[in-house]
């Protein structure tokens, strides 16, 4: 099955183009069919990017998907089109009496702030309270991942001496999670962020459960049974090209960065990257997305009971 999507949402072209199985509103709406419905709370400033690596990997199950793009009520992007905005996302005030199958919550570029310093902090963490009533599992990635579990768990973010910035060897730490179906027993994954969740602080924090970790770069995916999440702190949705985006930004912008590790062939930002990790994201998000399928109840007015 295919997942749901506006017809004019430019992720709909790019990845009908790509294969993915992808479904107007009209069509959808005469399968006589249960979707699964999932929040993408998108709080990253290239909008349009993030929805497509996000639709790109939870609609290529068998299941047919419909998402819901949402952003905080008050905050205003400055990297994508109001009109964008205002065609395809809701503000959290308009979806918050309604249940979600799955949430997804993005990073941000604020790793440098403390959580309670962001200006939609106070909104945010009425999302996550939100969550244990009306979302049957939440998926926080990256900064939304420490955030969620800086807010239920008292886990602190750390700021690094320099940036994590390129591909890095991950461990399967716990191949029968279900949510590790198919992995590897190592696999690569894109890393870039500032700040790092330590594993001591984590197995401090009782029911969390570190399913994929890192000798070099720490922890990357926990599971909270008890809230019903998953938090991963590195980016197994990126595009082949998105560090390298990032890599030309900041030397255009005349930043110090690094070419990022592990990433170009022969470490030679002249070569083009591959993509090493695709594989192990679909596994994932497909892992989760069946999950959910499993467990969820069938009267949406259920969930978070």
């Amino acid at each position: 099955m295919p997942i749901r999507l506006p017809e004019e949402l430019p992720a709909y072209s790019v990845l009908d183009r790509e294969g993915v199985m992808v479904m107007g509103e009209g069509r959808a709406a005469r399968q006589d069919i249960r979707p699964l419905h999932i929040g993408l709370l998108n709080l990253m400033p290239k909008k349009i990017q993030t929805e497509t690596q996000f639709a790109r990997l939870i609609g290529a199950t068998p299941l047919q998907i419909e998402l819901t793009l949402i952003r905080m009520t008050e905050h205003q992007t400055r990297n994508t089109s109001a009109e964008h905005m205002e065609a395809f996302y809701q503000p959290f005030h308009e979806v918050r009496a309604r249940k979600f199958d799955g949430l997804i919550i993005t990073g941000a570029p604020i790793e440098h702030l403390p959580f309670d310093e962001v200006t939609y902090w106070d909104e945010l963490t009425q999302v996550f309270d939100w969550t244990q009533t009306h979302v049957h599992s939440t998926f926080g990635v990256c900064w939304g991942g420490m955030a969620m579990i800086n807010y239920f768990h008292g886990v602190k973010k750390h700021m690094l001496a320099e940036k994590a910035f390129g591909c890095f060897r991950h461990r399967n730490l716990k191949p029968a999670s279900p949510y590790l179906r198919g992995f590897s027993d190592d696999l690569l994954i894109p890393v870039s962020r500032w700040t790092e969740m330590r594993q001591a602080e984590i197995d401090a924090a009782p029911g969390l459960e570190t399913l994929l970790g890192s000798d070099e770069v720490g922890p990357c995916l926990v599971e909270d049974k008890a809230h019903r999440a998953l938090y991963i702190f590195n980016h197994l949705e990126y595009d082949s090209h998105t560090l390298k985006d990032e890599y030309d930004r900041d030397l255009g912008e005349g930043r110090s960065i690094g070419v990022p590790r592990d990433y170009f062939p022969d470490d030679d930002p002249a070569n083009p990257p591959k993509n090493r990790w695709r594989s192990h994201a679909h596994l994932l998000y497909g892992n989760w997305i069946n999950e959910i399928y499993q467990s969820t109840p069938f009267d949406m007015a259920a969930i978070g009971r």
